[in-house]
Parts: structure tokens; C-alpha cells; sequence
């Protein structure tokens, strides 16, 4: 599960996300594995940004399945190979873990409260990038998951 604050509107980043998404997901039955779903968490409109953090932070933990694992993106965060991506969903699966949810922030970033129920801290690279983008970058990553636990030749290009 995807779970991100504000909404991808119509264009290329929504359709390249979608592309990915479907393709994960049909790459992913044959591993034992699911979705992802998105759920998207509107933006907050108050003033502070702390106060923009905590209500999208409550949001976010609002939308999680009882025991789910959580990876957080964020800068603090560690940054890990494609395929210590995979080897960690790989992981999971094995240990019966239900639900996986990945987590992205609203401009502001994620709130102590999301960071501090993060199981793991996830960085795409100290660079700041457009929402839109860690959506479809998060999106082709899940996807390259299910190419390199299947054995196939997409991760290698």
C-alpha cells in the first residue's frame, strides 16, 4: 500500500504511475504477494507548518491496516539498493507480515508521530524531489522489486 498526501492529477506522472502500479501488481500474485493500493490523504490547510504536519501526519496513520509494516520516505532516511528493496519485501512476505504500507509525506514532510511508527526510514537520495515524482519513482521501485524476486531480466536494463 501507497499511502501519500495530496493527489496526483491527470498527466504523465499519473499515467507512468498507474503503469507501474499495474504492472506490480501483476508481477506480484505469482510472488505471494499484493497490491499495492494508493490512498491518497488530502493536503492540509493550516497555516503552521507543524500544525500542516500533525493533521496529515494523524491522517496518514489514520489510513493504516492494523499491523502493518511501515517504511517512511524520508531524507533522514537510509538510502538502499533495488535490490535490498526487494530482499526486505522478500523478508516480510516470509515472516507473514500482512501488510506492507510505503509513506510519503506532504510538502512539509512527515510528522514525528508517522516518523516515529515508521519500521524503517527510506531515502531516495539526499536531493529534494517533486511528490509527483517519489510517487512514480516509489511506484517503478515496487515494480523492479517483483522483476528481481521473479528472476527476470527488467532490473538488469
Amino acid at each position: 500500500m501507497i499511502v501519500a498526501v495530496g493527489r496526483l492529477k491527470a498527466g504523465p506522472e499519473r499515467e507512468l504511475c498507474a503503469r507501474y502500479i499495474d504492472r506490480t501488481v501483476k508481477g506480484a500474485r505469482a510472488l505471494g504477494l499484493s497490491g499495492p493500493d494508493t490512498v491518497e490523504i488530502g493536503e492540509s490547510a493550516a497555516r503552521r507548518p507543524d500544525d500542516r504536519m500533525a493533521e496529515e501526519g494523524a491522517a496518514i496513520l489514520a489510513a493504516l491496516p492494523e499491523g502493518a509494516a511501515v517504511i517512511a520516505l524520508d531524507p533522514r532516511g537510509v538510502q538502499i539498493s533495488s535490490e535490498e528493496i526487494a530482499e526486505d519485501m522478500a523478508a516480510r512476505r516470509d515472516r507473514g507480515t500482512r501488510a506492507l504500507a510505503l509513506l510519503i509525506g506532504g510538502a512539509d514532510g512527515l510528522s514525528p508521530a508517522v516518523r516515529a511508527r515508521a519500521d524503517k526510514l527510506l531515502a531516495f537520495g539526499r536531493a529534494t524531489f517533486p511528490h509527483q515524482l517519489v510517487r512514480v519513482m516509489l511506484a517503478e521501485q515496487l515494480y523492479r522489486a517483483t522483476t528481481i524476486l521473479a528472476g527476470h531480466p527488467y532490473h538488469k536494463g
